[in-house]
């Protein structure tokens, strides 16, 4: 599939399998068609809201290289009052690459097929203490997967598996596979969540607020945590008076697929929270990444056979 996944033995070669997993697919798009006058018709791949796409930049890859483009629509000059208010269909949408016809968009080696990915550039804001940048959702989380790999000695009472799966955006398809080939005992899944601190979001709608520290996920719309799980995640927090909020989410992670994976894996999910995600640009605070990291770690810390055991016993 295309996944890739790293393994860390602890002080117990026997001992639980954990499971690390963040995926390394942002949502993107796939050329659909290509029109007479050198336009490329396009599908999204993932959760885009049609409002965020026209004027933005996009990278095409053929079989030839890269190749720049920009989402357009039809002019607001020619559009009536009413359909201005509306937001754009997708299938009125096309990427310009600055062809002028069918022919020379197939000189440029680009075929339907060619998969399309946002294209923006990674910035620091406020002296480096926010970062902006594209497909935080979800590199951040690979990142703080394989951060906590790193820096794990080799006194963990378990073997670390740190996955960067695929087509998460699509379907979950990756954390599939991967959990076909780890078979975790136990699973923690490394994400962003949805920063509620943004104009007209409530709390309700999202709780969790850039620069609070890492946010623990009791409740998405695919799956209900392991509840013990979740509890060692939050004394384990609070113990060492590391910042964290609770969370509950209308999205899905790869832990759908990981925790239902055999007779059933104890699954949570351990985030950062992001605004702006599913779009060109998103924004994060590196101390929340630190704070979920070492987070991460102390649970992995904990997780020795007894303790892996408790969390399924009735």
């Amino acid at each position: 599939m295309g996944s890739i996944i790293l393994r860390k033995g602890g002080g117990v070669e026997d001992g639980p399998r954990v499971l690390l997993a963040g995926h390394m697919d942002e949502v993107g798009f796939i050329v659909k068609g290509i029109t007479e006058g050198g336009y490329l018709a396009f599908q999204t791949l993932g959760g885009w809201v049609t409002t965020t796409l026209p004027a933005h930049r996009v990278v095409v890859r053929s079989k030839k290289g890269d190749h720049v483009g920009v989402l357009v629509s039809k002019p607001p000059h020619l559009l009536p009052p009413e359909e201005r208010k509306k937001a754009p269909d997708v299938k009125d949408l096309y990427i310009d690459v600055g062809a002028t016809s069918r022919d020379e968009v197939k000189e440029m080696g680009i075929r339907i097929g060619d998969p399309v990915a946002p294209l923006a550039d990674f910035r620091t804001l406020r002296g480096g203490e926010v970062w902006l940048g594209k497909a935080f959702d979800d590199r951040i989380g690979v990142f703080m997967a394989m951060e906590v790999l790193r820096q794990l000695g080799s006194d963990h009472p378990n073997v670390v598996y740190a996955a960067g799966t695929v087509q998460e955006e699509v379907g979950l398809r990756g954390a599939e596979t991967t959990a076909d080939v780890v078979n975790p005992d136990v699973a923690i899944v490394c994400e962003v969540d949805i920063a509620g601190d943004v104009p007209g979001v409530t709390e309700r709608e999202a709780p969790a607020k850039m620069g609070k520290g890492a946010s623990i996920i009791t409740w998405d719309r695919t799956m209900i945590p392991n509840q013990a799980l979740k509890e060692l995640a939050i004394s384990v927090a609070e113990d060492l008076g590391l910042p964290y909020q609770l969370s509950a989410v209308s999205g899905g992670t790869d832990g759908h697929r990981i925790h239902l994976h055999y007779r059933g894996v104890p699954t949570i999910v351990i985030s950062v929270p992001t605004r702006h995600i599913h779009s060109h640009s998103s924004m994060l605070m590196p101390k929340d990444v630190d704070a979920a990291i070492r987070l991460i770690s102390e649970v992995v810390k904990r997780l020795d056979r007894e303790t892996v055991e408790s969390l399924t016993r009735i």
